[in-house]
């Protein structure tokens, strides 16, 4: 291993992540470069494309901008040649608290938003990667920019894209928020993770709605998470038996994580930013209820849950309300 990947890959656990892992970004022609990564990446991009064919990214119109941007890092940064990708987990050990009356937020939303907690630590390793290679230009992202994260983690070695379509490591199961630097230093590439999720469906069908609806393939129309984060529709919007499958959920869903096998050897996690509050590991529907849109914007000033704005989080609560028993 070169220093410069030995000492990049030392400070990224020095950060404080549990994963880190090198990915090499092939040459954007095909008749470039033949390894298996540029066939993987190309291949990447037919998937994308069906994909987004299919309709299955409903209102987020920003996937379909540009998908050959997405799918190679080297038109989101010039020269790009390798992605650092690392990973947090996120697993506390805590079991939420659903008794009556309470919702359900998915577990990455429990602490503090993650994208300030990445974009502190991957500042930090940018400048460390420009000392090693003062010649090298970088760009970071969490989660937000035109970059398949989970391909490239993949890529990275730190785990694979399981049939949930969410990234499993060996190490941490399904618990591992990503982040990634693109860079254009030749930093020594990982062998990228083998899929191991073999014969078993346990996420395919215990997803509440069917929204897996091939192996590695999710309608996000379907999925929960979309549906209570990004969709911006109001209630009547909504099909009846949608809000019904919604439950007690008011924010993500976990259900296709919760079942996945890897979990059993996950260890609880040393990161403070992502321990639960009292609020979002047992939330009160009727409290949340009767928050005023200043009051939410204050409660939730530094919480993901922001993301679904005051009118869809108002939404969600009056549905899972709804969905009581007894109601």
């Amino acid at each position: 291993m070169s220093s410069t990947t030995r000492l990049l890959k030392q400070a990224a656990l020095e950060q404080g992540f549990h994963a880190v892992g090198i990915a090499r970004v092939p040459a954007s022609h095909p008749d470039q470069d033949s390894s298996p990564a540029s066939r993987s990446c190309h291949n990447l991009f037919d998937r994308l494309r069906h994909w987004l064919a299919q309709g299955y990214h409903g209102t987020m119109a920003w996937m379909g901008r540009n998908p050959e941007r997405r799918a190679d890092p080297a038109q989101v940064l010039p020269n790009c040649r390798s992605i650092l990708a690392v990973g947090l987990n996120y697993w506390t050990d805590v079991a939420p608290d659903e008794r009556r009356g309470n919702g359900r937020i998915a577990r990455y939303a429990w602490g503090e938003d993650y994208h300030r907690v990445f974009k502190k630590k991957l500042k930090v390793l940018e400048r460390t990667l420009t000392s090693l290679e003062p010649d090298c230009s970088t760009r970071h992202y969490v989660d937000t920019g035109p970059v398949m994260e989970k391909f490239w983690a993949q890529q990275a070695g730190l785990g694979w894209i399981g049939k949930h379509s969410n990234l499993v490591s060996p190490a941490f199961g399904s618990w591992l928020l990503l982040g990634e630097i693109l860079t254009t230093a030749e930093l020594e590439p990982d062998e990228p993770g083998a899929d191991l999720c073999g014969t078993c469906t346990l996420c395919m069908r215990a997803c509440p709605t069917g929204a897996i609806v091939d192996p590695y393939v999710v309608d996000a129309t379907k999925c929960l998470s979309y549906v209570t984060i990004e969709y911006r529709g109001d209630r009547p919007s909504l099909d009846r038996d949608l809000q019904t499958r919604m439950g007690n959920r008011i924010f993500g869903c976990d259900d296709c994580l919760d079942v996945c096998p890897y979990n059993a050897f996950a260890p609880a996690t040393d990161e403070p930013a992502v321990q639960p509050t009292e609020l979002t590991q047992g939330p009160d529907l009727t409290r949340l209820s009767a928050l005023s849109e200043e009051e939410f914007s204050r409660t939730f000033a530094r919480s993901p849950i922001r993301r679904a704005k005051f009118s869809g989080f108002q939404r969600n609560v009056a549905i899972a309300l709804t969905n009581e028993p007894g109601s």
